[in-house]
């Protein structure tokens, strides 16, 4: 093929449709990078979760784009006719309010449904407040689990909270500033024993990382909410499992376990029988079963 014939096709394949992602600031406009900038501008049109919010970026680096709003209660009604658009050979962006797009946002939807076509996707890497945070909070954990927004209602705090106890990563979540009261009470009724962090407006000007125990974190910013209220983008970040608390769930154990045998014993099991008993219901080693059920029975 002659070099000006594969300039033609370079040039057909960069005019075909296709959705791009683009990522954008958390807060500081001086991240955002050339090949997001460069994606705007080739775009045939800008979708964005708020077109208040994208209009003032587009504005802050020149750009004029046509604008069409794109947001949790209309990407499902309008993701169809935009896949049908990228695939007649449209270019089209997607920004979200800040960061990555489709992380806890409208545009996870809208990648689906160019995906399920095969329609052309291109995700360009860039701010996201979960990374940063997970880094800026100093926790040990090489790995972190990213839960959303953290649950509203106390019962699905406490059961989330609970279906993650023994996961071995740091816990990274989103909140609001008018619900971080509840979430941080949750999480230090649930993990007494580990470190936590509030990372508030990350990458702005009055960018804060809190890191204490997750009983003083809680007692802090409900200091801070009776003085006159909490402000700014959050996220949570709780340490995974501590030697602590290892330590402390074992005795808890242990405790919950020679108060069941003195229960059977009581109750005229012989030591085998409470063993047994206590292996099937505690899970608890046989050997060490045993042993709890001899010193209840010499008791």
């Amino acid at each position: 093929m002659s070099s000006r014939a594969e300039g033609a096709v370079r040039d057909a394949a960069a005019r075909s449709g296709c959705l791009t992602i683009v990522p954008t600031p958390l807060g500081n406009l001086g991240d955002m990078t050339t090949r997001a900038l460069d994606a705007l501008r080739d775009a045939d049109a800008v979708c964005a979760e708020d077109t208040r919010v994208t209009g003032k970026l587009l504005a802050a680096f020149g750009i004029k784009k046509r604008l069409e709003r794109l947001d949790e209660a209309l990407v499902a009604q309008r993701a169809d006719s935009i896949v049908r658009r990228v695939l007649d050979g449209e270019r089209i962006a997607y920004c979200s309010d800040a960061g990555m797009p489709g992380v806890s946002d409208p545009g996870m939807r809208l990648v689906r449904a160019c995906r399920a076509e095969g329609a052309p996707v291109e995700v360009l890497p860039g701010p996201t407040a979960v990374a940063t945070a997970y880094v800026a909070s100093g926790c040990e954990n090489q790995r972190f689990y990213f839960g959303g927004f953290f649950p509203r209602k106390a019962g699905e705090r406490r059961s989330l909270l609970e279906s993650l106890r023994a996961l071995d990563a740091a816990l990274v979540f989103y909140e609001s500033p008018n619900r971080l009261e509840g979430a941080l009470e949750a999480i230090a009724e649930a993990f007494p024993l580990r470190e936590a962090a509030v990372c508030r407006e990350l990458t702005k000007l009055h960018e804060e990382i809190v890191r204490a125990a997750a009983p003083e974190l809680r007692d802090e910013f409900a200091r801070r909410a009776a003085q006159g209220g909490i402000k700014g983008e959050i996220v949570i970040v709780v340490d995974g499992p501590t030697e602590a608390e290892d330590a402390d769930r074992a005795q808890h154990a242990a405790a919950d376990a020679r108060e069941r045998a003195a229960q059977l014993v009581a109750e005229g099991l012989r030591a085998k029988q409470v063993a047994r008993t206590l292996a099937d219901e505690l899970g608890i080693p046989r050997n060490e079963a045993y042993e709890i059920a001899l010193e209840a029975s010499r008791s």
